[in-house]
């Protein structure tokens, strides 16, 4: 799942804990600043399916650190470089 509009204070820590409500989060990564090792605000959160579903329900909009988060559906597989569909001529 991608989450958006983290505050810049957030951690991996709270970031499970809000998550663990709905279900096991197997992973987390959130995009963190080079420089200042601070949340650059969004980040990647893997559950199960079902689990998924129902924080996506019971986040989405809802109030952390002060910011109304983001949360939607996100299938990382095919990211990264030559990921895009190349379109035939």
């Amino acid at each position: 799942m991608f989450v958006g509009n983290l505050p810049s204070d957030a951690s991996e820590d709270g970031v499970r804990e809000l998550f663990s409500e709905f279900g096991t989060v197997r992973s987390i990564q959130l995009a963190s600043d080079v420089f200042t090792g601070r949340c650059r605000g969004f980040g990647f959160i893997e559950m199960e399916g079902h689990e998924a579903r129902a924080a996506i329900a019971g986040l989405d909009g809802k109030t952390f650190g002060g910011k109304s988060l983001k949360v939607r559906y996100e299938d990382t597989r095919g990211r990264g470089r030559g990921s895009k569909k190349r379109r035939r001529r």
